[in-house]
Formats: C-alpha cells, structure tokens, sequence
C-alpha cells in the first residue's frame, strides 16, 4: 500500500509515494537516427569557450538565475564551458563522474542551449556533476530522438541524472517514459521545472493564469505547438508524457509557480505519478520570483539525494 504524504505550508506541496516497479509494455518508439547518434557519440572532444551571448533569456520566458541571491558555492570563473558535437558541456573544477543532462526550453517551443548555460554552471558547482546542454531538432520525434541518443553518450561517463525546463521538461519525461518502455537503464531520477506536459493545451491554469503574465500568448503558443507536434495526435504520451502510464518512473521532482500558465501540467503529473507509485517531490511556489532564487538549490539537492556519492571521472 502507498505511504502518500501531503505537507502544506510556505506555498509548498511535497509528495512522496513508495516507489512501484512496474513495467508498462507500451509500444518502442524509435531509437533515434544513426546521424545523431553519431554526432552524439563524443561529449568529451570540443574544448572551444561558447560564448553565451544568446538572446534575452527573460524575454524568451527562461528562469533567469544569474539574479538568483542563493550562495553558490565556488567561483564560476573556475567554471569551465566546452563546445562538443552535441551542445556545450559545463565542467566544474572538480568534476565527480555524474552527468547533468541538462534540456533547455522556453514558452516559445523555441530557444537555444546557450540559454541554460547560467544555470547549468550553478548547477556544476552545487553538484559536482557535468552538465552537458544539448542541441535537439524542432519537430517531434525528432527532438527526443536526439535527447535519447545524447542520454546513451551520457550513461558512457557514469551516473545520470535528467532535468529540463519548460518543453525540455517535457524532452525529459517523454525520455524516462520511453527508457521505462524500452527496458532500458534509467537515469537516476528527473527533475522538471515549469514543465509544459500536454501537448493538448486544455488545462484551466492556461488561461486561468495567463493575465499574471502579459508576455503570455495561448494563441501563439497552440501555433508553435501544432509546429513541433508535426501532425502527431497530441495525446501521444511521448509528446505530451501526461498522458503516458507512469508506472516504474524513476524519482522525479516537479518545480513550478502558482502564477504559472503551465501550472496543471505539473500538477496533475504528480498527482499521476504519485498514484502510479513513482517517489514525487513537488514544489509550488507563490510566484515566478519567489521560485526563481530556489531554483537552482532544490534540483542540485534532490540530484544528489538521488545520485551516490560522486566519484572521479571514469578515463575518458
């Protein structure tokens, strides 16, 4: 029987579930292609500086957590950033051999994953982990078929964790529920931040939230939408993993704003997750600025609470 715990306070909820080892024998999606694979296939080789000279990140609806007034251990000048054939690695002074793959994403469908590059070396620092940021298509199943191939190279370094943000939040549940179907390893947990889950774009909070942000537009955001679905039912559990069986996901902790559009999406995919039996972190937050500075400290803790005790790299 499942021990469910419900704790509220501080705009927070936390859920935690016993974990259920069930296997769902849905159908394998495809592996990704050769190409990325290949491409994929070395994280280590570039060590080229990025510049992270990309667009507005808070015009492009990404948490900006370059404001964050959290004490970040360490001195992100020590930092390093590495160019590699499938998006930058972030490598902290003293690397452990956990891997961070890191998915960017915006309210836009859009984006780059120079955008995540300040947080992603936050992230490093608190973690000790490697943090790799990758490139991934606009169109789906091409996008997580280039998430999945990055996510094999990953596992060749040592222990991986998954997070994302927004439609890379989405990437990475749609990930664990295919590595679930697939038999395959999974990461050692998720982590998902104002996730964007279904694809169907029916949940209330959508316009029940959308007048606390005036740059939200759901007219654009069904558009960019059916772009990236590219005539895929949008109740596709790979591209909308809320309505995906979760049965034998690993741990996964949801973050997300109580103004936020995409609100429900995190949610209702706790609730799911935790009746499925899935162990769920879930933390809501008044506002976008009162999740902001927390960002950061939460994903790197329950990371780590989820991860062994880091170790060095294996040789590359």
């Amino acid at each position: 029987m499942d021990d469910t715990r419900v704790e509220t306070g501080a705009n927070r909820t936390d859920v935690h579930a016993s974990s259920a080892d069930v296997r769902a024998g849905s159908a394998d999606m495809r592996a990704g292609s050769d190409g990325v694979r290949a491409a994929a296939a070395d994280i280590h080789a570039g060590s080229a500086d990025v510049c992270a000279g990309s667009a507005d990140v808070r015009a492009a609806g990404v948490i900006d957590v370059r404001a964050e007034s959290a004490d970040v251990q360490g001195d992100l000048t020590h930092v390093r950033i590495e160019s590699s054939p499938v998006g930058p690695v972030v490598r902290p002074p003293d690397p452990t051999d956990l891997v961070v793959l890191y998915v960017h994403g915006d309210r836009h469908l859009s984006g780059t994953p120079e955008s995540a590059l300040d947080l992603a070396e936050r992230l490093a620092l608190r973690t000790g982990a490697v943090v790799v940021c990758p490139r991934y298509r606009t169109s789906f199943p091409a996008a997580l078929d280039d998430i999945h191939a990055v996510y094999g190279s990953c596992q060749a370094r040592g222990p991986v964790a998954v997070a994302g943000e927004r439609l890379g939040a989405g990437l990475a549940a749609a990930l664990l529920v295919r590595l679930r179907d697939m038999g395959a390893p999974p990461p050692r947990c998720g982590v998902l931040s104002s996730a964007l889950l279904d694809l169907t774009l029916e949940a209330p909070s959508l316009l029940l939230n959308a007048a606390a942000d005036p740059t939200f537009d759901i007219g654009e955001l069904r558009l960019r939408a059916a772009s990236y679905a590219a005539g895929t039912d949008p109740t596709n559990p790979l591209l909308s993993p809320l309505h995906a069986n979760l049965h034998g996901l690993p741990p996964i902790q949801l973050l997300a704003a109580g103004t936020d559009p995409l609100l429900d999406d995190s949610l209702e995919f706790a609730a799911r997750a935790a009746r499925s039996g899935v162990t769920v972190d879930l933390r809501v937050r008044q506002d976008a600025a009162s999740l902001r500075p927390e960002v950061v400290t939460a994903m790197a803790d329950f990371i780590q609470a989820w991860s062994p005790a880091g170790q060095p790299p294996h040789p590359a």
